[in-house]
């Protein structure tokens, strides 16, 4: 007997089920997002789009910036998320425009056009831990489910469905339509993650800051990065 067979049957041992049937492979393995572990660093993408809830980009922007496990991030505005932002949280201009959202400057962050479609997250020979689009808007999530690639949010996302990466779509829409939801669906079977901007209310938010705050938290928390006062429900019936 060759050795090839003879780690199969050995692999095949180990995942007997009681009764000695071998339980069929599950093809969500592939798609569950990698935990981070201690000493590992991430290298993640960030894109804002034209959607409202700009606030919730500008808090993930800030977590990610404090977190010491995250090495990278490629931030890319869309040209319609400059004038969501001029309206809702004042700022205007693309330039230092990471550094606008933080209120400092941050070594961390590399930002893109969304017309670059020659940066570095537009190949999947370059190594990156996922990304995030908050807010996505419906013309995002058009793109991004019927494969157009148009711009670099776009192939960035495409790249990280090809190559099994988490890619976390926060949508920012109601109602939806039939087209919207046609979409979701497309989306969620290449893999990406469905995550709709829908904040929590049972921790009774003291202000939309702290609103958009924990909701960013529970979108780390599923990509493997939880948070520092994360709310979490019935801390005491957590496992020790």
């Amino acid at each position: 007997m060759d050795d090839t067979r003879r780690s199969v049957i050995r692999l095949s041992s180990r995942n007997r089920l009681p009764g000695g049937n071998i339980p069929p492979p599950s093809p969500y393995n592939l798609l569950v997002p990698p935990i981070a572990q201690p000493g590992h660093t991430e290298n993640l993408t960030v894109a804002l789009t034209g959607a409202s809830g700009i606030l919730f980009g500008q808090m993930l922007l800030r977590a990610l910036d404090a977190d010491p496990r995250v090495a990278r991030i490629h931030f890319v505005p869309s040209e319609n998320s400059l004038r969501v932002l001029a309206e809702e949280l004042g700022i205007s201009g693309r330039t230092n425009l990471a550094e606008k959202l933080l209120g400092q400057p941050s070594a961390k962050i590399v930002q893109h056009s969304e017309n670059d479609v020659g940066a570095a997250i537009a190949s999947g020979s370059y190594p990156s831990s996922g990304m995030i689009v908050l807010p996505c808007s419906m013309g995002t999530l058009a793109g991004i489910a019927n494969g157009i690639a148009g711009n670099l949010i776009e192939r960035a996302a495409d790249v990280c469905l090809k190559e099994r990466r988490p890619l976390i779509l926060c949508l920012r829409e109601t109602p939806f339509n039939k087209i919207h939801i046609r979409n979701m669906g497309l989306a969620a079977d290449a893999g990406a993650t469905i995550f709709p901007i829908i904040p929590a209310f049972y921790n009774q938010p003291a202000d939309s800051t702290e609103m958009a705050r924990q909701f960013v938290f529970r979108v780390l928390a599923h990509i493997g990065l939880p948070q520092p006062g994360a709310y979490v429900w019935k801390p005491d019936q957590l496992s020790s």
